[in-house]
This record gives structure tokens, sequence and C-alpha cells, in this order.
């Protein structure tokens, strides 16, 4: 391989770029340019001849690969573009060629997160199970995780009642995901490790198929992902891996951060560390990096900048979580007042009840907000009919489909959609289609009858028609609209608004005015992390993600008894005040004595 120059990188970034091959993994800190760098690896691969198929770049949200194929797509006009993706998306490529390895039609369907738990929850029902110990919410999350991790549930069966009562359950929920020709969201990754792990000869064409793998956000794998990546990658080693593990923050969803701890060692692979923070200033970036020095399981970086030394973090002690809201706005009112535009503004929580107090406040302070990742577009009533209808019709197995038009449409209404929409899936276009629902069932007129908000829903409907428009095949749709990703929030941020959010979404933002609110024991670290060092390790993870996100200027706030978090950060980079009815002082940050007066 030639060695054509790549462009708009410091020497750190374009050294990443331009690796020789094999596997390497780019530890980038927060800010350092990572999205740049791995936009360049694919560039840089694209003009020194790997041809576009040959490559794959998986992303973790549908934003992130839409980003990338733009920038790709803007310095390089490609006949053929390399697949750009999510996880998720990945797997569909790979089911659409083997479904048939694992019981499925081309023609599958896609549940999401309500359709397969509406489906639990009436084999539970028909299992006769009390809700309060089988809670199908528990009994969903017990099924992901046997997917996620690869389990087998033979290995599964202990002499606990509970486990064996899981696994008939979990059995029962395959076999009706099979009858329904249907996927859910975790098959996606699970199904084609499975087939992969069979079959070595479909395994193989993979391999040859996709020489060069890259991966983004690599701290947030988890294991069936890894497994995924690892088979793929196993025959010619060209896996290029980029993230953070200081800002690994999804446990929860089943990332493991230890694939990224472990990466060099497994792959013998090169490390390329990007230090050159470009967002913050000195004075965030030095108070990050000493908190985030208090974690044991790390890969170290010394994160540093050419930004300038910047104001010192504000720091305020409030007697209430009102008062705290209160003394937030006062402050947003004059940054307003001072020149700074709404929306360059961010209020950071760790839980989502913590914005009740700021919402008050905002409210009657006059201050413009939104809540970012509010319910989904994907996720509204009149958006998930019109599209089971859609599902129905090119799937008629689609157990959840049809069980969603019965509990919505009166029996004749029904009837008539279940006969017709197969036959006319293949006459009508997917806008002819979804005209062809709303008129049969009168939709318009029912949601003017049974909602205070009909013309709202109009709107999202006449915003559905237009998306669909733009699609001349039906399946590609069904298949954008299926691998909308929990983690994409909201496609569009308000522009003339405060944002408020929890620190999870958060991740891969950047504002010049970040509020970082609640920071006491107990909200964050949250107090059921208190009891096993490495949930402690990620709620500072998540402190460091949060402090990360402000561009010019960070304020943090508690009230009660302050986070530990907060005595981790050196004294000299903080200006603390302590605010009361009575009024506002300036006091020595010390957590230790803040109460003992």
């Amino acid at each position: 391989m030639n060695t054509k120059k790549t462009t708009e990188l410091n020497e750190v970034q374009k050294r990443a770029a331009a690796h020789s091959g094999g596997p390497i993994l780019i530890a980038a800190g927060a800010g350092s340019g990572k999205t740049k760098t791995l936009t360049n690896r694919l560039i840089y691969l694209l003009e020194n001849g790997i041809k576009p198929e040959n490559i794959i770049a998986i992303t973790f949200t549908n934003k992130a690969a839409k980003e990338m194929r733009s920038r790709v797509a803007s310095h390089k006009t490609l006949a053929i573009s390399p697949f750009i993706g999510t996880f998720h998306s990945l797997g569909v490529q790979i089911l659409k060629e083997e479904a048939e390895k694992v019981g499925r039609a081309k023609n599958f369907t896609i549940f999401d997160e309500d359709d397969a738990l509406s489906l639990l929850k009436k084999i539970l029902l028909e299992m006769n199970l009390s809700k309060d110990r089988f809670s199908p919410l528990t009994v969903m999350a017990k099924i992901s995780q046997i997917k996620n991790e690869l389990l087998e549930i033979e290995d599964l069966a202990s002499e606990s009642h509970y486990d064996k009562v899981v696994i008939t359950a979990f059995k029962k929920y395959e076999d009706e995901l099979l009858k329904s020709n249907a996927f859910d969201f975790d098959d996606l990754i699970e199904k084609p490790v499975k087939i992969f792990q069979s079959d070595k000869e479909i395994l193989e064409k993979y391999q040859n198929k996709w020489q060069h793998i890259l991966v983004d956000e690599f701290q947030d794998v988890n294991t069936s992902q890894y497994l995924l990546i690892k088979l793929l990658a196993g025959k010619h080693k060209n896996l290029f891996v980029i993230g953070d593990d200081a800002q690994s923050i999804y446990a929860f969803r089943g990332s493991d951060f230890r694939n990224f701890l472990n990466f060099e060692k497994d792959w013998d692979a090169t490390v390329i560390k990007l230090e050159e923070n470009y967002r913050s200033t000195k004075n965030i970036i030095r108070a990050a990096s000493e908190l985030i020095k208090n974690n044991k399981l790390q890969k170290p970086k010394d994160l540093w900048t050419q930004n300038q030394e910047g104001e010192l973090i504000k720091l305020s002690a409030f007697s209430s979580a009102e008062e705290e809201a209160f003394g937030v706005a006062d402050k947003i009112l004059e940054l307003i007042k001072n020149g700074e535009t709404v929306k360059e503004i961010a209020i950071l929580y760790r839980t989502n009840a913590q914005s009740r107090a700021i919402e008050q406040a905002f409210i009657q302070s006059g201050i413009p907000y939104e809540i970012f990742g509010g319910l989904k577009f994907y996720a509204r009533k009149e958006i998930k009919d019109i599209i089971a209808g859609l599902r129905y019709a090119f799937n008629p197995k689609d157990a959840a489909s049809i069980e969603r038009l019965k509990k919505t449409f009166t029996k004749p209404q029904n009837a008539a959609l279940l006969s017709e929409l197969p036959r006319l899936a293949g006459e009508l276009s997917i806008v002819e289609l979804i005209n062809f629902f709303l008129e049969n069932t009168n939709y318009l007129e029912y949601l003017e009858k049974h909602f205070k908000n009909p013309e709202e829903r109009r709107e999202n409907i006449r915003e559905l028609i237009n998306f669909a428009s733009s699609f001349k095949d039906a399946h590609e749709f069904l298949e954008q609209v299926a691998l909308v990703s929990s983690l994409d929030g909201r496609p569009k941020l308000q522009e003339n608004a405060v944002k408020l959010m929890t620190i999870h979404l958060a991740k891969g933002l950047e504002f010049n005015q970040v509020f970082i609110i609640g920071t006491n024991d107990g909200l964050l670290p949250h107090e059921r992390s208190f009891f096993k060092s490495h949930d402690i390790e990620e709620e500072r993870r998540l402190m460091y993600v949060a402090m990360t996100r402000a561009r010019q200027n960070l304020y943090i706030s508690f009230y009660n008894l302050p986070s530990r978090f907060l005595g981790e950060i050196p004294p000299e980079l903080i200006e603390f005040k302590k605010i009361t009815s009575y009024g506002t002082r300036d006091a020595d940050w010390d957590d230790e004595t803040i109460y003992i007066e």
C-alpha cells in the first residue's frame, strides 16, 4: 500500500489514519478528533486502492453513520459505497442473505422493544405466572442478556424454580418469533454470530468480502458485538478500533469496556493515543483528568490542550433542589443577557426525575427549554399503527402487527385490512399503501374522535409519508424504521432552547456552557453503585463525560451531601460559593467540612 497523505490532521491522527494494516487500537481522549480520525482512515483506505465493498465501518448510532457517510461522500465520489452503519444494520445485511439458516424467510420482520415486550407479556399470561414474581420487564432483560452474552440456556438450568420458568418462557418466545418470521433487536447480532459459528463456509465468505473493519466507540461493545467483529476479522486481521475507555458508561446495556482494555493483548495490536483536546479550556481538561485518574481500571491518557486557560470551574452549594434550580435559572438569564445563545447552554443530570425542579424554575423564569430524548417519533401510536399495517402487508405471519391491528380497529375494518394489504403490497407504492390504510380505516377521523391533539398526530403522519416517499423499496423503508436506535435520541436539537438531558444522552455532544446539577452523594455517584468498586468507577466515568461536554464554562452544583467526586477535583481549579435564601458568599472549597459550621 502506498502512502498518499491524509489532510487536516495532527501528526498523531495522521499516523493512526495511515496505519499500514493489522489490528490497531486508537485510545482517543475526549474532544481529540475521534470521528475525524476514523473518517480519514476510511478515506485513506479508499485512496490507497482498497475496494469500497471490502470495507465496513461500524458505528453505534444512525446519526454517527450518517455523518461519516456525508464526510466520505464530500471527499470522494464513489460508484459503490462502503458499508457504514450500526451493528444492527450490519446484522440485517447478513440476515438478508442468510435468514433461512435460522428458519426465516427473506421478508422477515424486525420486532421493536414494544413488540417484543407485548409478545412476552402474552406468553407469561398464558403460563399463568405471577406478575409480581415474573415481571415482564425483568424476564425481558434476562432474555436480552442470554442473547447479548451468547449464553447457552442448558447451562442456565439450575435447581432454581425461577430460572427454569425463565428458560421455558425464553423457548416459547423464540418459537413465537420463528412462527412470526421475525427477529427481535438482539437477534440482529446474536443470530449472525450463531450462523458464523456453525457454518465455516459462510463465515469465510464474509471474511473475504469484508477485509477491513473499522469500529467506532469500541469501549461500548458488548459480548455478542465483540464476537461478531472477532469472527469477521479473524482471517485478515485488518481491524481498526477507536474509542475512549474513560467514556464507557453503558454497562447497564451490556457493554463491557474490558474488550477495549484487553484489545492490545488479545490481538497483539498497535496502540496509538490521541491526547490533544480541541474542545475545552485548560482548566476543564485539568479538572476532568484529575478526576478520572482515580479509576484503577483504565488505559491512562495525558489529555492536554492548546486552548486558553479559561475560567475556574464554578461550584455552588444550595440548600434544596428548588433553590438550586432557581440559582441555575438566574445564572442562565445572566448568560443570555451577556450575549450567550440559549442553544449553547445545557443542563446535565444523572436521573430523569431531576428535571422536575429545573423545569418549574425555567417556566417561572421564562427560559425556553427542551428535554432532549423525549418520546421518539417511531414510538408514537399513530406511527406504530401505520407501520403495523405495512409490516403485515409484507409479512402476513407477523403476529405482533396482527395483534396491534386487532386492538386498534373494528372487526370489519380489521378483516378488510388483513385480506387486502398482502395483496396490495405487490401492486402499490409505499405511499399509496399508507394512503390505502388511512382511507380504509377512516384513521384521521379516528384520531379526531379519540385524542386531544389530532392535528399534531396528523402532522406526524404527514412527516412519515414524506419520509416514506424517498424510498423506492418498501422493504428498505421498513428496515430503516426498525433500525432507528434508542441511542439516537431526537434527530434534531431545537435552535432556541436550553437543553435538559441525562448525562448518558449528552455523550457525543458539546456546548459552550454546561451545568451539572444535583452532584450529591447518592445521585452522582448513584446510591446503587455504593457497594461495588467497578460501579463507582462507571459513575466516575459519567462525571468525566459530563465535565468534558463543556467548551468554555463548567458550572457544578449540589445540595445536601456533596458528591465524593467533587473532592477529587483540585481545589485550586474551583471557585466555590455557598448560596442560601440569606444570600451568596464565597468560601474555601472543602467537601469534608462544608456543613460543619
